[in-house]
């Protein structure tokens, strides 16, 4: 702060230096250098969406209340009118509590013996305008596509998209953009998860069938918060460089958020299935609506597709769960490839959550489109690579999930695991009182030992079959199933990463199957994101680190951008 400050309080000799000067002492909320830069005058003019406001002291009453959390200023421009007169105007953003705003913002500079001075200022919110055009340029770009890094390239953003990406020579740097060095670095798309659940806390007390906590967390509360609030969770997910989801099954109002998120800049682009068709006849419902429907006979179940397509829904999800012994696999059978067949009729991919091997060929038969758990039962066999090759399915290994109820098995978070700067300040609490809030009550002993011993089996198979999938050339894509106890909302997307190159596929392979191979997951309905390429939506991210040679060093953001916003990765966290 010292050392900033006489540059801060100099005497500004062009309207441009007392204009950057003026951001400056607002970035260093430095109260004397702001005010230094305005008339001491009453006619001091400000102007904003509220009418005109005149007076220099109660306009310096006011300052330094609050400053913003984050303001980025650009483009830069003056305008001289006459030699002692100037306009100037840049575009800002401005983070504080209240959210996001972006905004025109306009000086009129007057030259004094002290320098020039801001005799007029005004601000206004532009909150349908898309972002500024911006070149990041000189980092080495990673496009999704698997095609060779591109070094000392250049992308260049309008409208929210991609207008140019690749060499210099081929991407010249628009006048009217706004340069960001990026030497360095790394630029790759947004990672996309195609498993998440934003009717599940990310803790226990979002999946009271796991652990039952309702005495003190009412499921119908919890529930009633996380349909008041997602947006909690859509800060988390930019945090950790996720710019779309894929919301695989919850409570019918998860439809609502692709409406909401579609062009957004401040939340990931959301996808939905809404309710889930459920093989058996769950319980975790609310008493005024379902987040499982119970596949009770075939018209049931070509109803419920049919609605789903009414309601906007973008898959139908099968939870194909076998019922108590003996399981009467032809009933089941028969319903699953009517909900297969009506969701052809209706043109909705099928999405299935099938562990065990049987059910995922029989999924497979009825048409999955994409498996968005691993097998864990078994090694997957030929004929199940055969049945995924025909049905054209993305496999989505979801290897990370059952580390979170092993430690609440355990009553220990493993808080290393998970970047929590990106986790909101109500998830972070529970989380960390994983170790003393469910003690009263921990599984029997005998109940521990077989849910280890099916845990053992799941960690040996869940890779050893992604591997097997993956060099038999079916597609992968990323997914966590997040919002299940433990695996946070965002920040658990980089375990995920690490243990799909931990099963032996290469960061290459990983950081396609996070992006490209994502986007494929989500269907027609998600508007051409997935690779850093002309035409496609700017959904990106800035690495300081290399993720081609270890795809831990997705962990290591600069930049978030988000259909042509862009944070850096401090502002997004908490």
């Amino acid at each position: 702060m010292l050392l900033l400050l006489p540059a801060l309080l100099a005497v500004q000799t062009t309207p441009l230096d007392a204009f950057r000067g003026n951001i400056a002492a607002i970035h260093a909320r430095n109260r004397a250098a702001y005010l230094s830069h305005y008339l001491h005058t009453p006619a001091l003019a400000r102007v904003g969406p509220d009418g005109l406001r005149q007076g220099y002291d109660s306009f310096a009453a006011a300052v330094g209340a609050a400053w913003p959390d984050t303001l980025v200023a650009t483009h830069f421009r003056i305008v001289p009118v006459t030699p002692d007169v100037a306009y100037g105007v840049y575009r800002y953003r401005v983070v504080d509590s209240s959210g996001s705003v972006r905004g025109v913002s306009e000086r009129v500079f007057v030259r004094t013996p002290q320098g020039w001075k801001v005799a007029v200022t005004t601000a206004f919110p532009t909150p349908d305008a898309a972002p500024p055009p911006v070149a990041l340029v000189g980092a080495t770009l990673v496009d999704g596509t698997g095609a060779a890094p591109v070094r000392n390239a250049v992308v260049v953003i309008r409208d929210g998209r991609v207008a140019c990406a690749g060499p210099r020579p081929r991407c010249p740097v628009p006048d009217d953009a706004d340069t960001v060095r990026a030497d360095g670095k790394w630029i790759t798309p947004g990672l996309i998860d195609t498993h998440v659940h934003f009717s599940q806390t990310g803790w226990v007390d979002g999946r009271p069938d796991a652990l039952d906590l309702r005495d003190s967390h009412p499921y119908e509360q919890v529930e009633a918060e996380l349909q008041a609030r997602p947006e909690r969770f859509f800060r988390s997910y930019l945090c950790s460089g996720v710019t779309s989801v894929f919301d695989v099954g919850g409570y019918p109002w998860t439809l609502d958020l692709q409406a909401r998120t579609a062009r957004s800049t401040t939340a990931p682009r959301v996808m939905a299935a809404g309710s889930l068709l459920s093989t058996i006849d769950h319980w975790l419902n609310l008493p005024d609506q379902r987040q499982f429907i119970y596949m009770a006979d075939e018209a049931t179940v070509r109803k419920a597709v049919r609605a789903h397509k009414a309601w906007g829904a973008a898959a139908i999800k099968v939870w194909y769960i076998m019922p108590p012994q003996p399981p009467d696999t032809a009933r089941v059978s028969a319903l699953v490839r009517a909900a297969g067949d009506e969701a052809r009729k209706v043109g909705l991919p099928l999405i299935v959550h099938a562990t065990g091997l049987w059910e995922a060929k029989d999924a497979l038969r009825a048409g999955a489109r994409v498996l968005v758990h691993s097998v864990w039962s078994a090694p997957v066999d030929d004929e199940f690579l055969t049945l995924a090759r025909q049905a054209g399915t993305i496999y989505v290994p979801t290897l990370t999930v059952l580390d979170g109820y092993s430690q609440i098995a355990a009553r220990r978070f493993e808080r290393d695991h998970q970047p929590l700067a990106c986790v909101d300040p109500a998830t972070r609490a529970k989380a960390l009182a994983t170790d003393t809030v469910a003690l009263a009550q921990r599984p029997t002993e005998a109940a521990l030992r077989e849910r280890a011993t099916r845990m053992a089996t799941s960690l040996i198979q869940g890779p050893a079959n992604l591997k097997r999938v993956f060099d038999a050339g079916i597609p992968v894509a990323l997914g966590t199933d997040a919002g299940n106890p433990l695996t946070l909302h965002g920040a658990s997307v980089f375990m995920e990463l690490e243990a799909m190159q931990a099963a032996g596929l290469a960061p290459r392979d990983v950081l396609v199957a996070a992006t490209r191979n994502a986007a494929r997951a989500l269907g027609g309905g998600l508007d051409s994101t997935g690779t850093v390429t002309a035409g496609s939506v700017a959904d990106l991210l800035v690495l300081d680190a290399d993720p081609l040679t270890d795809v831990r060093h997705f962990r290591e953001i600069a930049l978030v951008v988000r259909r042509g916003e862009v944070y850096t990765r401090h502002e997004l966290a908490y």
